[in-house]
C-alpha cells in the first residue's frame, strides 16, 4: 500500500473534530512568519534547558563551536529539504509531498519510505515522551522553588513526578482534538512567545549570576571527571543534547504544506528556516554560555529546574510556567504528523468501516456542537496514554534528550535530505558536489553514532543506578 498520495487531488485527512465538510479543500494561508513560529515552537523546547550542562562538558571552545556547527548543518539540510516539497521541480512541480514519507517515497522509492516512516514516527513519539518528562520537572520545580523560599535552601523539598505527568497527559488529550496544523497556528504562536519568555529569563539569570560572581567560570576543557572514559561518555551525551536541540526535519514538510503561494513554498520556507535558526542559535548560545559562565562545572542538567537559581523565586515560577505552556504546544507540533498519518492510513485501509469514517455530533455544555470520529478519539487517546506511560518508566531528562537527538540526527536530518537532493537536482555520482555532500553525510553519521553510544550508556546507568 502507498503511504498516501501527496498530489493536490488527494482527499484531505479527516479531522477529529471539525465543522468543515469531510472533503473540504485545504486553505493554505501561512507565511514565513507563521512557519517560523511553528519551527521555533518545535525547536526552542526542552533542549535549550540542557545546553548549559552540554557546554560545561565540552568547554569554552568546543561548546559554543559545536552549537554553531549544528546551526550550520541545520541550515543546510533545511534548505535541501525545502526543495523536496514539490516534484519534480522544487518551485512549480505539480506534485506536493505533504509529509516526509511522501517525499522519500516519490524520490527514493517505497522501501526507503517505510524505513523513513518508522524512524520518523519513533522520533516523534520520543519527543512526546521528552516533553512529558520536562513538563513534570517544571511542575515540581515550581513547588520546590516556593518550598525553598519558605523553608530555606537546605529544606528537603522533594516531590514526585508521576502525578504531574498524568496531568500533562490529560491536557494533551484535550489538545489532541485540534484537527491538524492548519488549525493550530494560534497554539504555535502562544508556545513560541512562551519559549522566548523562559529563554530570556534563563539568559538574564545566567548573566546576573555571572556578574554577581565577579568572574566567568569554566575552562577550555570543560568539567573534570573521575576517569577519561567518563569524560568520553559525558562529551557524547552533550553532543546528543545539542543534536536534539536543533533539527526539525521531522515536521518541516508538514509546516511547509501550510504556506500560501505565490511566492513558491520552498522560497518562503527557506526564509522561515533562516529566521528561526538565527533566533534559536542566539538563544542557545546565550543560555548555554551564560549558564556555564555562572556555574562552571556545576552547571545543572536543566538550567531552570536544577536549582542553580533560587531567587527571585517568583521569576523561577513564572519561567517554569512558561516552559509548561510551551510544551503543551510543542507536544502537539510533534504529534500532528502521527495523527495525520493514522487518519490517512486507516481511511485507505478500511474505506467501508463506519468506526473509521463515520462522524457523530456531540453537544457539550457551554460549547457548540462538534463532530466526533470514534477511531480518532481512540487512537489519540492511546497515543497520549502511551507517551505518558513510557515517560513514567524513564523519567531521565538529559539522557532521554541525548538518545533522541542521536537517533534522529543522521538518518532523518542528514541522510534522506541529501539523497533526495541528489535525485531532485540530478547530481552525477563522483562529481565534486556529490563527493562533498557524501563526505558531509558520513561525518555526521560518525558524530551521531558517537552520541548514540554515550546516550545509551547514560540511560542504562541512570536506570540501573
Amino acid at each position: 500500500m502507498a503511504l498516501g498520495d501527496g498530489d493536490d487531488g488527494a482527499a484531505a485527512a479527516v479531522p477529529l473534530i471539525s465543522d468543515r465538510p469531510k472533503h473540504a479543500a485545504i486553505v493554505r494561508s501561512g507565511t514565513e512568519w507563521t512557519a517560523a513560529a511553528h519551527v521555533i515552537t518545535a525547536v526552542i523546547g526542552s533542549g535549550v534547558l540542557s545546553l548549559a550542562w552540554s557546554v560545561a562538558q565540552l568547554g569554552w571552545l568546543a561548546g559554543p563551536g559545536m552549537m554553531l556547527v549544528f546551526a550550520a548543518v541545520t541550515a543546510l539540510q533545511s534548505a535541501l529539504f525545502a526543495d523536496c516539497y514539490r516534484s519534480p521541480d522544487p518551485e512549480v512541480g505539480p506534485h506536493r509531498n505533504r509529509t516526509y514519507a511522501n517525499a522519500v517515497e516519490r524520490n527514493l522509492g517505497s522501501s526507503s519510505a517505510w524505513v523513513c516512516l518508522l524512524l520518523q514516527q519513533t522520533a516523534l513519539f520520543g519527543y512526546g515522551i521528552a516533553y512529558t518528562i520536562t513538563a513534570s520537572i517544571s511542575c515540581r520545580a515550581i513547588l520546590r522553588s516556593n518550598c525553598y523560599h519558605t523553608h530555606g535552601h537546605d529544606a528537603p523539598c522533594k516531590y514526585g513526578g508521576s502525578y504531574y505527568m498524568l496531568v500533562f497527559g490529560a491536557a494533551q488529550l484535550f489538545l489532541s482534538f485540534i484537527p491538524d496544523f492548519h488549525d493550530m497556528a494560534w497554539l504555535s504562536v502562544l508556545a513560541a512567545v512562551m519559549s522566548f519568555s523562559y529563554s530570556f529569563i534563563g539568559l538574564g539569570l545566567g548573566l546576573a549570576n555571572t556578574i554577581a560572581n565577579g568572574t566567568i567560570k569554566g575552562s577550555i576543557t570543560g568539567a573534570p571527571t573521575r576517569t577519561p572514559v567518563q569524560k568520553v561518555w559525558h562529551v557524547s551525551q552533550a553532543i546528543g543534547d545539542i543534536a536534539f536541540a536543533y533539527p526539525y526535519s521531522l515536521i518541516l514538510l508538514e509546516i511547509q504544506d501550510t504556506l500560501k503561494a505565490p511566492p513558491a513554498e520552498n522560497k518562503t520556507m527557506k526564509k522561515a528556516s533562516i529566521i528561526s535558526i538565527v533566533v534559536t542559535t542566539f538563544f542557545y548560545l546565550c543560555c548555554g554560555c551564560f549558564g556555564y559562565a555562572a556555574f562552571g562545572s556545576d552547571a545543572p542538567g536543566n538550567l531552570l529546574t536544577g536549582f542553580g537559581f533560587y531567587e527571585p523565586y517568583w521569576l523561577i515560577d513564572f519561567a517554569n510556567a512558561c516552559i509548561i505552556l510551551h510544551l503543551l504546544g510543542g507536544y502537539q507540533v510533534y504529534s500532528q504528523p502521527i495523527y495525520q498519518f493514522a487518519d490517512r492510513f486507516f481511511a485507505e485501509r478500511y474505506p467501508a468501516s463506519r468506526f473509521v469514517n463515520d462522524f457523530h455530533t456531540v453537544k457539550l455544555p457551554l460549547l457548540p456542537p462538534c463532530r466526533v470520529n470514534l477511531l480518532r478519539v481512540c487512537f489519540r487517546t492511546v497515543y497520549v496514554a502511551s507517551t505518558t506511560a513510557v515517560a513514567l518508566a524513564f523519567p531521565y531528562f538529559n539522557e532521554v534528550l541525548a538518545l533522541l537527538g542521536a537517533l534522529n540526527f543522521w538518518p532523518l536530518a542528514i541522510y534522506f535530505p541529501v539523497e533526495m537532493y541528489f535525485i531532485q537536482r540530478q547530481v552525477p555520482r563522483w562529481s565534486p558536489r556529490w563527493v562533498v555532500l557524501q563526505s558531509f553525510s558520513v561525518l555526521c553519521l560518525l558524530v551521531s553514532a558517537f552520541a548514540l553510544v554515550g546516550s545509551i550508556q547514560g540511560l542504562i546507568s541512570q536506570k540501573l543506578g
